[in-house]
């Protein structure tokens, strides 16, 4: 779910001019997009330090997140902030290598209501600690291109009420349009895995390490996803890939379930030619999720003689409406900073969406969105996760045959 991040080209090492002796730097590791927004700060930055420079070592984002679990774990070459991908944080979090920022002399817990709930409390791991301040975010939202509905004889509240409704949608609209109902059925799965979940509820285990795939939730998702399969309702392509982009260029792919980030991503380079024909919804079943968002940490063996001047960037970059809004506006970095979410620049029409003031529409969900607990193995269990339903999809498997043997592997590994 964090796709805007995989595509982006990679970024260069950017650094303010030679320093004088007698100037300080701060570094800053980040990932593009990221990267220029650090940048776009530089100059309030400097009319607050004007004798402090900041070097932004930007790397493409997996290079980045590699770096930087090289950094914390030999503490060698440890940027003073360190800027995470919202998937990364979990992981990040499991062990000791970033400040609880809760704790003085920072004390950012006084600054929990600033923010979507959902965000703050994904930063919070299981020993209670906040380990980094997030800066912006991703609701989740359903893309649909509204002349393949019309030509259907359908509307947008056809397809939202369930997920059953949503695929049975599909159906109409590939027969009387051609088009595939979604990229790829492993998306469906993605999301519906992550529907009902409580507050502080993980997706793969409990707070106690236990396996939680052989679950009725996990059966639901993975009997919609055969579903839209057999009734060949996904193109069978891959995100981000050549054909996915055809596809929404070509007008064969009739929805896209992603973040609310994925428009400007349409309307700048996946398919502009587009402009005007798509809608977004909620997405189906009263499903609020995020697919991303961005944050900001302090690496605990970081330069102690910078951490002060480390904090105070921080809160500029995520405390500042401001700054926020310019990353908005400039970015589509949907803001994290409740402040900013009473602005009129939410009543704007956007024109990719033919006009619709389609802000409002994800506000509602980043408030409504729960954060999740995550667990160290996440990332092996969703390997193992979208294997059984490879397996299901490609090879005909019994669904409670893949879910007990997904179950039978995580529990071995779950407390590794």
């Amino acid at each position: 779910m964090n796709g805007r991040r995989r595509v982006l080209a990679a970024g260069l090492v950017a650094a303010l001019p030679v320093r004088a002796a007698n100037r300080r730097r701060l570094a800053v590791a980040a990932f593009p997009l990221v990267d220029e927004i650090v940048r776009a700060a530089l100059p309030q930055w400097r009319r607050r330090h004007p004798d402090v420079d900041i070097q932004v070592v930007s790397r493409q984002y997996v290079d980045h997140h590699t770096a930087m679990t090289t950094a914390l774990s030999t503490s060698v070459h440890l940027p003073d902030v360190m800027a995470l991908e919202a998937s990364y944080v979990g992981r990040f979090s499991q062990g000791r290598g970033l400040d609880d920022l809760a704790q003085p002399p920072y004390q950012a817990a006084q600054y929990r209501t600033r923010f979507v709930p959902y965000a703050y409390d994904q930063a919070i791991n299981r020993r209670g600690e906040l380990v980094a301040l997030p800066t912006d975010i991703g609701p989740g939202t359903l893309l649909y291109r509204a002349d393949l509905l019309a030509r259907s004889g359908l509307a947008e509240a056809d397809l939202t009420p369930s997920w059953e409704a949503y695929v049975n949608a599909g159906v109409k609209i590939k027969a009387a349009t051609g088009a595939y109902l979604i990229s790829n059925a492993q998306i469906v799965k993605d999301i519906v895995i992550r529907s009902g979940l409580r507050p502080g509820e993980g997706l793969y285990f409990d707070r106690d390490s236990r396996v939680l795939v052989n679950s009725p939730r996990f059966v639901r998702a993975f009997q919609l996803a055969r579903s839209v399969r057999r009734q060949k309702l996904d193109a069978r392509v891959n995100a981000w890939s050549n054909e996915w982009a055809e596809g929404f260029k070509r007008g064969t792919l009739a929805t896209e379930l992603s973040g609310a980030w994925m428009v400007g991503q349409m309307a700048n380079w996946v398919a502009p030619g587009t402009k005007g024909l798509w809608r977004a919804a909620h997405l189906p079943d009263q499903t609020f999720v995020g697919y991303g968002g961005t944050y900001y940490a302090l690496p605990r063996r970081a330069a102690p003689e910078n951490k002060a001047l480390a904090w105070d960037l921080v809160q500029l970059l995520t405390l500042d409406a401001g700054m926020q809004f310019a990353a908005f506006k400039a970015q589509d970095a949907f803001p994290a900073l409740l402040s900013t979410h009473d602005d009129p620049f939410f009543d704007e029409p956007l024109p990719f969406l033919g006009g619709q003031p389609a802000r409002h529409l994800w506000r509602d969900a980043a408030r409504r969105i729960t954060a999740t607990q995550v667990h160290k193995q996440n990332n092996f269990a969703d390997e193992v996760v979208g294997t059984e339903l490879d397996n299901v999809l490609e090879h005909g498997k019994d669904i409670g045959r893949a879910l007990a043997d997904a179950q039978r592997l995580l529990e071995r590994r779950a407390h590794r």
